[in-house]
């Protein structure tokens, strides 16, 4: 199958304040997404009860508060974050922020806002 025969399938969103994402694998054990960010934006506090989530920064430096503690991460690191954890991705700089979400297992129907 083509580069351009697989795009087609790869299904957009958009998510928070002008954020897009492309779901990349889609089942019940594993979810796998490429997000982008613009600049100055940040998604809501929330957790997830049973998945955990390894994030993989591509472009840009994000900013990570999990558990009322700031972690910065850099283009070509990774930051991992454990099931039930409170937490956000903030993009506090001029430009995108573009990264690898993973999430196992999915978190179809498992995230919960902390508002």
């Amino acid at each position: 199958m083509s580069l351009a025969s697989k795009q087609h399938c790869i299904r957009h969103y958009q998510w928070g304040d002008g954020c897009d994402g492309w779901v990349l694998a889609d089942t019940e054990g594993l979810s796998v997404k490429q997000e982008k960010m613009p600049a100055k934006t940040a998604e809501d506090v929330h957790f997830h009860k049973h998945a955990q989530q390894f994030f993989f920064i591509l472009k840009g430096t994000a900013r990570f508060e999990v558990e009322d503690k700031a972690f910065i991460v850099h283009s070509g690191e990774g930051f991992h974050i454990t099931a039930g954890k409170k937490h956000r991705i903030v993009n506090e700089l001029e430009a995108d922020l573009e990264f690898i979400l993973s999430s196992q297992p999915s978190t179809d129907n498992d995230r919960f806002n902390c508002i």
